[in-house]
This record gives structure tokens, C-alpha cells and sequence, in this order.
């Protein structure tokens, strides 16, 4: 008697059990927010209140402006922007032989009160870094019917690649700005305020004549 042929379904092979697996993990690691990524702006963003960077000087905003000026003036920065509210400067710097910094200082000068005597500035520095990238490109030479073709001879270009940019976050270096800006309001105020009269000198009465004897 001949049995009936029964149909049995494949058995899953071990490969695709573990694909399947490693899907699975991987749909659950991007539901669950991918939690070995770095943190973004909103963990690293507390605004708290700071005076990293910002101070108040009693001086108009037009004044605070032109100190902050000469002040990065003074340190070689080169001044892009200069109003009354904003003036902003870059410096570049060079580290080492491959690496390449370019700081640019911005400061906000905004009015306090209603009577402008007192000023709010605001500072931030961007750091853009640099990196040297060294390109070889071979030299080729065209030969008549076949073309060109090339020989081992190279040439080097190299180019500035930025590969990081980034605000300045340290304390100290926006106190010792603050400072050098406080130090030229001061000079400033100083030779704004009138020079003080020299106290008046009052004449003196003439000596009374000498009376002639009486003859």
C-alpha cells in the first residue's frame, strides 16, 4: 500500500533565524531613541541664568560699543562690523604647522532703563578650526593615437579644510575682555568729563599812599 505524500513545510535555516533577530534588535534601538548617540543641543541647553557672558557698565550703548572696539582693536583683531548696538572682529591663529584657528568676537551693546545711562553687553567668540588636506593629482601626458597616459610624476595641492567650529565657552576669557573693555570706558569717560576751572585768583587791594609830613 503506498502511502500519501505529505507536504512539510522548510525549516527557517539558522542565517535567516539571525537575520531576523538582528532586525529585530536594531528596530528596537531606533525606537528606543538610539540611546548610544552623543546628546544633542537640547540636553547639553540648560539656560540658566549666567554672566559668562554678559556685564553692565554705566555708560551709553554708543560708548560701551566704541570701547568694545578699541579693545579688540588693541589685541589685533580685525573690526568687520562697528555701530552703536554691535561690533564684531576675527583674529586668526595658526597653533602648529597644519592646524588653523579663526576666532570671531561679536558684542551686542543694549540699552538699560529709560534714561540710556546704563548698558548691557553682550559677547560670544566663534572658534572655526582647520585642517591642512594634501591632494595628489598625477601627471599625464597624451601620446598620439593611444591617449593619454600617466607617469609617476605628482603634484601636491594643498588646501585648508574646516573641520570644527564651536563657541568658546570659558569663563576667563570673556573676564579678561570684560576687563580690557572696562579700562578703556574709563579712559573714555575720563577725558569726556570738563576739565575743572583753576580757581580765580582776587586782586589784591593797592598799599594805602604814604602821607607827606605836614610843613
Amino acid at each position: 500500500m503506498i502511502m500519501p505524500h505529505t507536504w512539510t513545510p522548510p525549516r527557517p535555516s539558522v542565517h535567516a533565524a539571525g537575520f531576523r533577530s538582528a532586525a529585530a534588535c536594531l528596530l528596537a534601538i531606533a525606537a528606543a531613541g538610539c540611546g548610544t548617540q552623543g546628546k544633542g543641543p537640547k540636553e547639553h541647553e540648560e539656560f540658566n541664568f549666567t554672566n559668562t557672558y554678559s556685564r553692565s557698565f554705566a555708560a551709553s550703548d554708543a560708548q560701551t560699543c566704541e570701547a568694545a572696539r578699541r579693545a579688540l582693536l588693541s589685541q589685533g583683531y580685525v573690526i568687520s562690523v562697528a555701530r552703536n548696538d554691535l561690533v564684531q572682529g576675527r583674529k586668526s591663529f595658526q597653533p602648529d604647522r597644519e592646524t588653523h584657528l579663526e576666532v570671531e568676537f561679536r558684542v551686542v551693546c543694549a540699552t538699560e532703563g529709560q534714561g540710556g545711562k546704563s548698558t548691557l553687553a553682550f559677547v560670544n567668540a566663534l572658534q572655526d578650526r582647520y585642517a591642512l588636506k594634501k591632494n595628489n593629482n598625477s601627471a599625464s601626458v597624451g601620446v598620439g593615437v593611444i591617449g593619454s597616459v600617466s607617469l609617476p610624476f605628482t603634484s601636491s595641492d594643498d588646501s585648508l579644510v574646516k573641520v570644527a567650529s564651536e563657541t568658546v565657552t570659558t569663563g576667563p576669557f570673556y573676564d579678561r575682555f570684560f576687563e580690557l573693555l572696562k579700562r578703556y570706558l574709563v579712559m573714555d569717560q575720563l577725558l569726556l568729563q570738563p576739565a575743572s576751572e583753576p580757581p580765580a585768583v582776587q586782586a589784591s587791594a593797592p598799599a594805602p599812599a604814604a602821607s607827606e609830613p605836614v610843613r
